[in-house]
């Protein structure tokens, strides 16, 4: 029986445990928290519950050594501790998380050492990556190029559940989401290199009108021109990455980091209340009608929406925070995780599209759309769960049954691997709906 190792226990790690188990392949889970493992494995016979931190590497040597492979659900942070062991014993590897320098810097050491470390198979990135190059390949067999792309994900709350004003909860890594508000953007747009700097991240988002769900809004996700590579596409004029959003959210946010409320340096909240803390941000003597003054220091109407999302949080409130050295990021993101998570009898969503302009010899243009939209079901898993987990789940399956036979660092962006895999996702109801031939008005504007 091939046996797995699969490091961590957070949200998005129970489908990967289930699939696994269910195709007779013995799984061990490792992390923290004991308890969060023996949860997931069920009482399967073929799982094993281990308590485990980083910071023994005794027992992660050992571990690595006595799995087939190990799949890293850590904190990225960790991915190069684990692969460190899968080089030393020859292991394979996988991860759902971006490939860092230092993580393609092993490349030649995989090689060496026969293994392949698979990362990015997850959702975004993971199904992005595979269902872009599977449109993009179609193009290039038919001598096409592809003029402008855009790539956009969102995890979100059902439409019937985005209830607050932020039209937004939390369905993994809460922490994770506030902290990506403070990332710059860059992106390439008709032939011109945009650089978002992290204080306009949230200003003028795009806006796509999605199919069952209705106008979403789009902002920049992190660093696009790289993916001009990746993809194999140097001619395209327009390579943007996005993130989906309801009407709500950036502009909230964007108001909520013009008072460097998710900012990371730390002062003294000792005896602070909510609205003290607002007038420190803004330089108040004091905190008396604190929605007042900070709607004149952010020079909007107090009736405007993101003053009534920072209300709904309680940030204008006179009540102690109990804080000592703490920062704001720490402050707003833990409000926002008690009154934003997604209830356990409430849907989340997955929504992904991509939208292609392709341009052949004989003069003709098409635009391409290819479009998921996946619910989670809240007696089993959450769509963002699924959609992470599964990808990564049939990708160890494939490497085991040595239907992978590459090696090194790499991304699912080679026919070989993104083409089963989003096969077998098309088993588990995981589809990326194709549209070829749409007119030009298509595009994104």
């Amino acid at each position: 029986m091939k046996k797995v190792l699969i490091l961590g226990a957070g949200l998005v790690v129970k489908p990967i445990v289930t699939h696994l188990l269910n195709k007779g392949i013995h799984v061990t889970v490792a992390t923290r928290t004991k308890s969060k493992a023996e949860a997931m494995i069920s009482g399967h016979p073929n799982g094993t519950a281990v308590a485990w931190t980083v910071e023994d590497e005794a027992a992660l040597d050992q571990m690595v050594a006595s799995h087939d492979l190990s799949v890293s659900l850590l904190p990225y942070l960790h991915h190069l501790l684990v692969a460190k062991y899968c080089l030393k014993h020859k292991k394979n590897m996988v991860t759902t998380s971006y490939v860092k320098p230092e993580m393609q810097a092993l490349d030649a050491q995989a090689k060496e050492a026969g293994i392949i470390i698979l990362n990015e198979l997850g959702l975004d990135p993971g199904i992005d990556h595979m269902s872009a190059m599977r449109i993009i390949d179609n193009v290039r067999s038919r001598n096409g190029n592809i003029e402008e792309f855009y790539s956009i994900c969102g995890a979100l709350p059902a439409p019937e559940v985005a209830n607050n004003p932020f039209k937004y909860k939390f369905s993994w890594s809460p922490k994770g989401v506030v902290m990506a508000g403070n990332n710059d953007g860059k992106y390439l747009r008709y032939g011109k290199v945009i650089d978002v700097p992290t204080e306009n991240l949230f200003k003028n988002p795009l806006q796509v009108d999605f199919t069952n769900v209705g106008m979403l809004e789009v902002y920049p996700n992190r660093d696009s021109i790289s993916y001009i590579d990746i993809y194999g596409i140097p001619e395209t004029k327009t390579m943007m990455r996005g993130t989906f959003r309801f009407k709500g959210w950036c502009e909230s946010i964007d108001a909520m980091k013009q008072l460097k409320l998710i900012s990371y340096d730390k002062f003294d909240m000792t005896g602070m209340t909510y609205a003290q803390f607002l007038a420190h941000q803004i330089g108040a003597a004091d905190a008396t009608n604190i929605k007042a003054k900070v709607a004149e220091y952010l020079k909007l109407d107090i009736n405007a929406h993101a003053l009534t999302a920072m209300e709904w949080l309680g940030l204008f409130e006179d009540k102690p925070m109990e804080r000592g050295e703490d920062s704001p990021y720490e402050v707003t993101s833990d409000v926002m995780i008690s009154k934003m998570e997604l209830g356990h009898t409430e849907r989340d969503m997955v929504a992904m599209q991509h939208t292609f302009l392709a341009s052949y010899p004989d003069g003709s243009k098409e635009v391409i759309r290819s479009r998921m939209l996946d619910f989670g079901t809240p007696a089993t898993d959450t769509s963002i769960a699924r959609t992470v987990a599964l990808p990564a789940a049939i990708g160890v399956e494939m490497i085991l049954n040595g239907e992978i036979d590459v090696k090194g660092v790499f991304r699912p962006v080679i026919p070989q691997i993104y083409n089963p895999i989003l096969d077998e996702l098309e088993k588990l109801d995981i589809r990326m709906e194709e549209e070829y031939g749409l007119p030009e008005s298509e595009n994104i504007k």
